[in-house]
């Protein structure tokens, strides 16, 4: 048999056979073409998210860059007096001191980070800055407001007066117990993912109230309090920052993710982890935040009482994460 002759019935054959195994891939595996991605989307953590996914997405509207939109989104918290465990406003450690936390990442996997940072009432874009500025990641206390300065950012007092009034009173027993879901809010964490196909996630706190002086949470750690890989998509976390260190959770949800995990499945693993692993976890509250590059997004927590806010451009809405126990 010519050489010819050989192709052409191979040819013939492998013709035959993708004809006939197509549609039974298409059946068992569903449509070969990929869902169109859901964005822009801005999703942020417990009711506060709502006045921050609307800053953001004003950024998002326009079609700017997730890292604005969740910097811009986080700083209006950070400003906010009425939130007691952010920013300005937000209750001391047990010396009276308000001190801050924050880190922010964006698509390319650069990040930035301050912790123990006083007097300064945006730590997020001092995050920023750090990432963009410097050739570092982290900047802690004093070498951190030294850098805010430098950048022209100013000092303030950011003790409010009923911050100080609940120090004050908590002094008179000192007893020290994070409680679980207080107010109804904590450290504000956010995800966004822009129009062009982008994701950037922020998070910052002023941490647990009558903290040990010099305390630092989660919330400036990258691959704890957040995580984004922009092939998979992100993560965040908020509640007691000592049990989301103790298991790296924003990057184990990123990582199950990559693995194939739903963004929601990704969270209930990732919170069955701590219940495995943490004798404690029914005096705790930790909740996760998941979001990925088709802008599936999902969440789970420990206790019930977390809830997140997401805006798609249609509706800003707050929603009530489910949970380990009932």
């Amino acid at each position: 048999m010519s050489s010819r002759r050989k192709f052409l019935i191979k040819s013939l054959l492998s013709t035959t056979f993708l004809s006939g195994v197509a549609p039974l891939l298409s059946t068992v595996a569903g449509p070969l073409t990929a869902k169109a991605p859901k964005k822009p989307l801005v999703i942020s953590t417990w009711n506060h998210g709502l006045a921050a996914n609307e800053a953001a997405w004003k950024v998002l509207q326009a079609k700017g860059r997730a890292l604005d939109a969740v910097e811009a989104g986080v700083r209006v918290t950070e400003a906010d007096p009425k939130v007691t465990t952010v920013g300005y406003g937000g209750w001391p450690d047990r010396e009276g001191k308000v001190t801050l936390d924050a880190c922010i990442m964006d698509e390319e996997g650069n990040c930035g980070s301050v912790a123990f940072l006083q007097n300064i009432m945006h730590p997020i874009s001092v995050a920023r800055l750090v990432m963009e500025k410097t050739p570092h990641v982290m900047l802690v206390g004093e070498g951190a407001q030294q850098f805010a300065l430098s950048q022209g950012f100013k000092k303030q007092n950011l003790l409010t007066k009923e911050a100080e009034k609940a120090w004050k009173e908590w002094l008179k027993t000192a007893n020290y117990k994070p409680v679980i879901n207080i107010e109804n809010h904590d450290t504000i964490s956010m995800l966004a993912l822009d129009e062009a196909g982008n994701m950037s996630g922020a998070c910052t706190t002023s941490g647990a109230a009558w903290k040990m002086h010099g305390r630092v949470g989660d919330s400036p750690i990258i691959g704890a309090a957040l995580f984004v890989d922009n092939e998979v998509g992100g993560a965040c976390a908020t509640g007691l920052g000592e049990a989301v260190m103790k298991t790296v959770g924003s990057h184990l949800v990123v990582e199950l993710m990559r693995q194939g995990y739903p963004p929601q499945k990704a969270c209930e693993e990732a919170v069955n982890r701590i219940v495995r692993k943490q004798k404690n976890y029914k005096d705790l509250q930790v909740g996760y935040l998941a979001l990925n590059k088709q802008g599936e997004y999902g969440s789970y927590c420990i206790h019930p009482g977390f809830n997140y806010a997401v805006h798609d451009g249609k509706t800003n809405q707050l929603i009530d994460s489910s949970s380990y126990t009932r």
